[in-house]
């Protein structure tokens, strides 16, 4: 049985309270952790230790922050291995998706924003003869960051690292669900010579450590990705006491694929963005919309392929459909499942649980499942579900693509295919989204701005963006002109 430990004041500790939670393996079903429940003294004890570490880090030349971030990059690529196999065992991903995307995804965050802040730079305007304006940049002080169970590590190294790079001390609070790989990069912060009390981590629940977090007197902002529900809660706690608010939400996103599209290319990527980490990114593609005569086509080659994704150990290296995250989620995204036969829909396969053998009997795997035959308006069209679950619906018009398309509340991403330039420039301009993909899915750049609109958040992050929602502008003005005449 595994330990995990908070990491406050460079120190790894328990929870103050002595408590713990399980930590459950998808996988297998079982109970390998316990992590400590944490709660208001703990975080109060992660603040107070930020606070002091605030004045040595934010007044540390870019250049020496930089290299320890550095370090701490060198540091995920050596024990990338061990991170992904922590990573595979914690949240049911094949491990293929750990090695290939969470891990390395994880260094180049770290790298990233450790030598974007050897580049920034202020505006400055000549306002007139004699007279200077110009910008400064200063860090916020304490932050808090709270990222999701999906993409563990991934995640969280996203919020910290452009935090960390501005100059500020971070509390940062992973799931609960996936806590390891969180446990093992404090490690290996310290490792890496981050000074004591920059970056903090406290393990436990959302309503006990993260709104204690969230309400905090000191902490200056809060970086938040996870469901739409707790973000709604997050901002009404936020907003009375003027903290800066970062919210990445739910998705709901449609898939266009218009019928002069690259078929081939179209279809193996329509199966990755339906059901890479069985469905649970929030940037996958649950909504597919298809021009309606390339339908048949679609649907009969499509559900072929999504019925050779079979659920299987997670830990071979063959393996693309793993577990889901927990119990309690794959029931949910089941009733979905039935939810869709309720309102009429087929589902043409999967939208099983699947029982494995031996040491996996235990664990959380489901089918993928594709359904046709459902309105625009129905819940299973309108509920962002998290799973290995997508519709299928035809259009005839371009202009009914993009009402289907833009008739949810949320407006994440979205994907358009078509070898019509135009088209691909015309529709793409009227997706209610922040993101839209042409001919491509999940390709990012990671200096280009990243968040959504309507319920699917506020704020961006990425770049720029995330190191100006760090920092606090300051304009300076300067006459250093002549003395007015009396």
């Amino acid at each position: 049985m595994d330990t995990i430990l908070n990491y406050i004041g460079g120190r790894h500790v328990p929870a103050a309270s002595g408590n713990h939670l399980d930590n459950v393996s998808p996988l297998t079903g079982e109970i390998y952790a316990l992590i400590p429940d944490s709660g208001q003294s703990d975080v109060d004890a992660a603040v107070r230790a930020a606070q002091d570490a605030f004045p040595v880090w934010s007044q540390m030349p870019p250049e020496d922050r930089s290299a320890i971030m550095l370090r701490l990059a060198d540091l995920i690529a050596i024990h990338a291995e061990q991170l992904a196999q922590a990573e595979t065992r914690d949240s049911g991903k094949p491990i293929h998706h750990s090695r290939n995307v969470d891990i390395p995804r994880a260094e180049a965050n770290i790298r990233f924003f450790a030598t974007a802040i050897l580049h920034t730079h202020a505006e400055a305007f000549h306002t007139r003869a004699g007279v200077l304006n110009y910008t400064n940049r200063k860090p916020l002080g304490v932050v808090a960051c709270i990222s999701p169970w999906n993409l563990p590590l991934y995640l969280f190294t996203w919020k910290i690292a452009p935090a960390l790079a501005a100059g500020n001390c971070v509390v940062a609070k992973p799931s609960e669900i996936t806590p390891m790989t969180a446990y093992l990069l404090s490690e290996l912060c310290r490792e890496a010579g981050i000074p004591a009390g920059v970056i903090n981590v406290v393990h436990g629940l959302g309503p006990r450590a993260g709104q204690a977090m969230v309400e905090h007197p000191l902490v200056k902002a809060i970086s938040f990705t996870g469901g739409t529900a707790t973000g709604a809660a997050i901002a009404s706690a936020a907003a009375p006491r003027f903290k800066k608010l970062s919210l990445e939400l739910g998705g709901k996103n449609p898939n266009i694929i218009f019928a002069d599209c690259d078929y081939d290319k179209m279809l193996r990527t329509t199966l990755r963005s339906s059901f890479s980490n069985q469905g649970q990114i929030c940037l996958c593609g649950s909504r597919i919309l298809v021009e309606r005569g390339l339908f048949d086509r679609f649907m009969q080659d499509f559900t072929a392929l999504a019925r050779e994704l079979v659920p299987a150990d997670p830990r071979e290296e063959s393996s693309r459909m793993g577990a889901l995250v927990s119990e309690s989620h794959m029931n949910k995204v089941l009733s979905y499942v039935q939810l869709a036969r309720n309102e009429g829909g087929t589902v043409h396969c999967g939208g099983e649980r699947v029982l494995l053998s031996g040491e996996l009997s235990g664990g959380f795997y489901m089918s993928p499942a594709v359904i046709s035959g459902l309105g625009p308006e129905c819940r299973t069209n309108q509920e962002e579900i998290f799973g290995p679950v997508v519709t299928v619906t035809p259009f005839d018009r371009e202009e009914e693509a993009i009402t289907m398309a833009n008739g949810t509340a949320y407006g994440l991403s979205a994907t358009v295919w078509t070898r019509d330039l135009d088209r691909a420039h015309r529709v793409a301009s009227r997706l209610d989204s922040g993101i839209a993909w042409i001919n491509t899915w999940l390709l990012r750049d990671l200096r280009t701005p990243f968040g959504g609109v309507k319920n699917s958040g506020i704020g961006r992050e990425g770049g720029e963006e995330a190191l100006r929602f760090f920092s606090e502008i300051q304009n300076v003005c300067v006459d250093f002109g002549s003395a007015p005449t009396l």
